[in-house]
């Protein structure tokens, strides 16, 4: 018990020596200022009075709405404030402005006074309650694993932002700080969810391959059909970020593949090894060749749902497009050739076939770790274990 105690202390202070690492990598890198630094702040606004008002229709939220009204500031450099500021409802921005609507203001301080204007609706209440829900049934559900869930979750986040985007920032390959990332993420992960067991090095090993089959995938694919970063959307403003950084562009859509990727290959090659190692508690003398193919069989009724999940996931992010196609009628060649079409095929093919090869290397790594001599008596033992607990 007390060593369990102890593993699990050690285990939860790698974590946050690693997280540590990786924030205080993230604070040494210096950005170079695209924006004129007038001074501009961004803060929370309440709406007190709506003076004047230009509705295109009666109805409410309807885009094209210009108002004057007046806020009280709530946060920020500014906070007690009231100032007259303008609103314009637009597709993104700006606010259908009501006495009480919260709403975030842009602030530029000119001389002695300052510019309001309405920049949107404050949302950040709402996202955290979101954000608190979408936790609160993790934990719920997942009880202690669901904590520990949690704190992957985070981790992942952090080594994303913190170190992902900033190592492609200042010229790492992309390609690699992906690896690099996956590799990270994926090895924190399963030692936070099912500890350093055989499982859970299979299951690593399982994800790494998967992930960097997708990679590779797409580098072939984009190489023969000439698709590269610079094929994407926003072109414009990357090639402007990287006149004034180091970031290699054509690089970062392969890139991105990997970390797309990550999440449905972890699960596939997690829930192979899990049900692998339940399956040889269960029948401690399974030979490795029936292990493998229970495995396989395993991986064959969840390729079908997992490959449906990255499609899917492609097509809704991509939905605005295809309406787009279908009203004007593209024809086939048309849209065949289309970038954008190229990319997104990329990404859910070279996705998806990753997860199918998850499917047999995990197998046959975790048969290969599970079946050795020692781990085999270890196995015996604990399966007696459990039917003399489950007698009692």
């Amino acid at each position: 018990m007390l060593k369990r105690i102890i593993s699990s202390i050690g285990k939860y202070l790698v974590v946050a020596v690693i997280t540590l690492l990786v924030i205080l990598f993230y604070k040494s890198v210096e950005r170079k200022p695209l924006l004129a630094q007038d001074n501009t702040e961004f803060a929370k606004a309440v709406v007190t009075e709506v003076v004047s008002e230009d509705l295109q229709t009666d109805a409410d939220d309807v885009v094209g709405d210009s108002q004057e009204v007046i806020v009280r500031i709530t946060s920020g450099t500014y906070k007690g404030r009231v100032e007259s500021a303008y609103s314009l409802n637009g597709y993104l921005y700006g606010a259908n402005c009501k006495v009480g609507t919260r709403v975030i203001v842009q602030i530029s301080p000119y001389n002695d006074n300052i510019s309001v204007s309405v920049y949107n609706y404050d949302r950040e209440l709402q996202i955290g309650l979101l954000m608190a829900a979408f936790l609160a049934v993790i934990w719920l559900v997942g009880g202690k694993k669901g904590i520990n869930s949690i704190l992957a979750l985070a981790f992942t986040v952090v080594v994303v932002i913190f170190m992902y985007v900033p190592m492609i920032y200042i010229g790492c390959s992309p390609f690699l700080a992906a690896v690099a990332t996956v590799i990270i993420t994926t090895i924190v992960t399963f030692v936070l969810i099912a500890d350093l067991e055989m499982k859970s090095i299979a299951a690593m090993l399982g994800t790494l391959c998967g992930v960097v089959v997708s990679g590779i995938i797409a580098l072939i694919f984009g190489k023969t059909s000439h698709v590269t970063g610079y094929n994407v959307d926003d072109i414009e403003n990357l090639i402007f970020v990287a006149q004034n950084s180091k970031i290699d562009i054509g690089g970062m859509l392969f890139s991105g593949i990997l970390i797309a990727s990550l999440g449905a290959v972890m699960d596939v090659a997690m829930s192979v090894s899990s049900s692998l190692q339940e399956i040889q508690l269960n029948s401690p003398d399974i030979s490795a060749k029936d292990m493998f193919g229970s495995g396989i069989n395993i991986g064959r009724d969840m390729i079908g749902t997992m490959s449906n999940t990255l499609i899917l996931a492609y097509v809704g992010g991509s939905l605005n497009l295809i309406m787009i196609i279908y009203a004007y009628s593209y024809q086939f060649h048309q849209i065949a050739n289309l970038y954008s079409i190229a990319i997104e095929l990329m990404r859910g093919i070279a996705g998806t076939m990753g997860i199918i090869l998850t499917v047999p290397f995990t197998s046959f790594v975790t048969t290969l770790l599970l079946t050795r001599p020692k781990h085999r008596e270890m196995i015996k033992k604990k399966a007696e274990s459990r039917k003399i607990s489950q007698t009692n």
